[in-house]
């Protein structure tokens, strides 16, 4: 299976990499910054050197063709302001739609928040968090639009921790942490199955739990 994903120098993106290599898979992750090419390369995945900020359909479109599953995981970072998280979560996330949509990739799973799902209290949050939201929820709302076999997941808070193995995985789940190797391990587990499964154009909100992944994706 060949994998391209989105943001594929972000902190999930390199588990998944190295997970997928490990499963003898391609994982292909589009970065934006050349210097980062080798740590791609460190985790068995193959770099393709792309803005997406700036590219074009066409661009991103070569990179997608022949790939069996698409997976967005960039993200503007919380060091950018409410203008790149229009530009990434938002604008980048449409643009890799658009573009698995022309080079014919029909699986694809886009890492939303846990939240923008809103109401959305940007007195509660602040202004770059709740624009961080929005963007999110318009990602989403773009996606849920198409025809691809899209999965939309929805983690609660991220941390650094090992991951257990262990999640919560439904289309509502109570608000709580989950690690960013779980993350990964679900979402690899997702691109296992084929078109034809239940968890495909559906919205899954994902924390940790006391089920075991493969379980737990199988239930969904």
């Amino acid at each position: 299976m060949r994998v391209v994903i989105a943001g594929g120098h972000g902190q999930i993106a390199l588990r998944l990499e190295k997970l997928l290599a490990a499963n003898g898979d391609t994982a292909v992750g589009i970065v934006r910054n050349v210097d980062h090419a080798a740590d791609l390369r460190d985790v068995s995945a193959e770099p393709a050197v792309l803005d997406l900020e700036t590219a074009t359909l066409d661009e991103v479109a070569v990179v997608l063709e022949g790939a069996d599953a698409a997976v967005f995981a960039a993200g503007a970072g919380p060091g950018s302001g409410t203008a790149r998280k229009e530009t990434v979560d938002r604008g980048a996330a449409v643009l890799f739609a658009d573009a698995a949509e022309r080079a014919g990739v029909s699986r694809f799973v886009q890492i939303s928040s846990m939240g923008a799902a809103g109401p959305i209290e940007e007195a509660a949050v602040g202004e770059v968090f709740a624009a961080y939201l929005r963007a999110k929820a318009a990602a989403e709302e773009d996606l849920r639009k198409r025809e691809l076999d899209w999965t939309i997941l929805r983690p609660g808070r991220l941390t650094n921790d090992p991951g257990t193995g262990l999640v919560h995985l439904a289309e509502s789940v109570p608000r709580a942490d989950v690690t960013r190797d779980d993350v990964a391990a679900v979402i690899a587990e997702l691109l296992t199955e084929d078109g034809t499964s239940a968890s495909n154009r559906r919205v899954l909100e994902l924390t940790g739990g006391n089920t075991p992944i493969e379980e737990a994706v199988s239930r969904v």
